[in-house]
């Protein structure tokens, strides 16, 4: 199990003491420290949704200039984008096997995971 986002994120300390108190073990990888990987990104939209991905309520989102929101039709035209404002991916994403959770909902984790 992988779990994905920025340390320092209130959303992501919840989800990461809910696995603890939990006793789910996970492996963390830190978007501002490690990096978005672009295939990993890839798989992560086809399987949830970019739309899912996509953290629109977020500061970084609404300081992007309109040019750069029109830029998110797709996948692929995406990429780029998220990649450069790790920011702008919705947080926590999990995944679990081939599944991907997209966001700390604390039912829907203890349905699936526990």
């Amino acid at each position: 199990m992988k779990l994905f986002g920025i340390r320092n994120c209130d959303t992501m300390k919840k989800a990461r003491r809910w696995l603890e108190d939990n006793n789910i073990a996970y492996e963390f990888h830190d978007y501002k420290k490690d990096g978005v990987d672009v295939e990993r990104l890839k798989a992560q939209i086809d399987r949830a949704g970019l739309e899912n991905l996509v953290n629109k309520r977020g500061t970084t989102w609404r300081k992007l200039p309109e040019e750069d929101k029109a830029k998110l039709v797709d996948g692929d035209s995406a990429i780029n984008l998220l990649r450069e404002n790790a920011s702008m991916i919705k947080r926590p994403v999990l995944e679990v096997g081939d599944d991907v959770l997209v966001g700390f909902n604390e039912e829907i984790w203890s349905e699936r995971l526990t």
